[in-house]
């Protein structure tokens, strides 16, 4: 048996593994590379070290795009095997992977108006629409801590990550040579104690673990904490007049946020002030949380029980028109604008950005992760030029960053979960979705 590691090595994008028993070929995960424009398009568009058309199957660990944003090129390219996911992510995935079609069929459009004037080529969408359709005719839904027989050699079974809606950590049995293989897949780990969803689960002792080392350096704030360091921002927009710009993945964060408003307007721990959801994916998407209340964790069931609109439809104004997102340039603060995407590589976030970002009394809210090359993590580091579309902006506006929002379990609990592992068992610890530094660190601090 033989584990590459394609995507989401040393780095936090791309997340893509591929697995060759004596049999069988299939991937766990087909995401999306997300970085510097000319760079991400080749990566994305291109399977240098393997043929889609011999991959058998694919495990798809969540929604998220850096994990599942690609299959509808696999799929285009002569991937015919089915698609091996939860029942939540198959609904987000239907939703996300057109908007991801739709998204960069509008950003080619206008980034190819200014590369046609300056007589450059021009720019094609990475998929289309009808490639995705082609990807939802072949995803299968299996239910959490349901053991399925994918063959004769292979048996899959999910539980709970408690990352995003649907997100599992994957227990494989491969029989190879009349011997069994455990293996587990970590995908994204969420943390205990997150506002809606379940912890994190344990899956079976294992003697393979592939974790994910997104903060395998770093420890987080309390999530506990993340409503009143979310109220203190509030305030501080009021004090000014300020517009607080977030950008949110429009599934999981951008829910979280809107959950944690409504408790913080509701106990009036800051005044209320405008709140726009700029994505009509993340209008959806929320309504797709609505439909899998057994992903919910008992603090969430119980508000539900309260209060029938936890994500604030009564309360908060979403948008999904483009004349609509327009309008908001000229609106005055106090007011929020949450928008994707997280990392401000796509979407109308760039739009709200090159509006705002120059103005010293502006707010951005960071609230996530981003990896490097990409112009959320340019803002985190406060970079005081930052181009968006091409063209240069003074960043002027300030920026807050705030990590007890994050949905990555940090270093004490990603040790936390792997030492739950026998250590009899357990032979090796392959290190993904990280970057080098946070994997060093996190390899020091293993069984210390």
């Amino acid at each position: 048996m033989e584990i590459q590691f394609i995507g989401a090595a040393k780095t936090v994008t791309g997340s893509m593994h591929l697995v060759r028993t004596g049999t069988t070929t299939f991937l766990v995960d087909c995401g999306l590379y997300q970085g510097k424009r000319k760079l991400a398009f080749e990566i994305n568009r291109n399977f240098d070290l393997f043929d889609p058309a011999e991959i058998d199957f694919v495990i798809l660990t969540h929604a998220h795009i850096d994990h599942s944003g690609n299959l509808p090129t696999l799929v285009s390219k002569g991937f015919k095997g089915e698609i091996y996911t939860t029942f939540a992510t198959r609904d987000l995935v239907s939703i996300m992977l057109r908007d991801s079609a739709h998204i960069q069929e509008k950003d080619v459009v206008y980034v190819n108006k200014r590369r046609a004037k300056e007589g450059k080529n021009l720019f094609e969408p990475l998929y289309t629409d009808k490639d995705v359709s082609n990807v939802l005719k072949q995803i299968v839904s299996i239910n959490y801590h349901h053991e399925f027989e994918i063959n004769d050699d292979i048996k899959l079974t999910f539980v709970d990550a408690g990352h995003i809606l649907g997100s599992a950590v994957s227990f494989l049995s491969i029989m190879e040579n009349g011997k069994e293989y455990k293996i587990g897949f970590s995908g994204d780990l969420g943390r205990p104690n997150l506002p809606i969803l379940k912890d994190p689960e344990k899956i079976r002792d294992v003697n393979y673990f592939i974790c994910e080392s997104t903060y395998g350096g770093r420890t987080h704030d309390n999530p506990k904490d993340s409503e009143s360091q979310l109220a203190r921002v509030v305030n501080r927009a009021v004090q000014r007049k300020a517009k607080v710009i977030i950008p949110a993945f429009s599934v999981g964060r951008t829910q979280e946020l809107v959950y944690a408003l409504h408790r913080i307007f509701t106990r009036g721990d800051a005044p209320r002030i405008p709140v726009y959801v700029d994505s009509p994916l993340s209008v959806n998407a929320t309504e797709v949380f609505r439909v899998h209340p057994e992903c919910f964790d008992v603090e969430t069931e119980e508000f539900l029980l309260r209060d029938k609109d936890p994500f604030g439809f009564n309360q908060l104004n979403y948008i999904s028109e483009v004349s609509e997102s327009k309008e908001l340039n000229n609106y005055d603060g106090p007011l929020m604008i949450i928008s994707s995407s997280g990392m401000c590589e796509a979407g109308r976030i760039q739009h709200h950005l090159k509006n705002n970002i120059e103005d010293p009394n502006n707010i951005i809210l960071m609230v996530g992760y981003s990896a490097q090359n990409t112009l959320g993590r340019r803002i985190i580091d406060k970079e005081e030029v930052v181009k968006i579309f091409g063209e240069e902006y003074q960043l002027k506006a300030e920026v807050i960053v705030l990590n007890s929002f994050s949905a990555h379990a940090d270093a004490n609990e990603l040790i936390d979960y792997v030492n739950q592992f026998d250590k009899k068992m357990l032979k090796h610890i392959f290190l993904v979705h990280g970057e080098e530094d946070q994997q060093e660190i996190f390899k020091k601090n293993i069984f210390k």
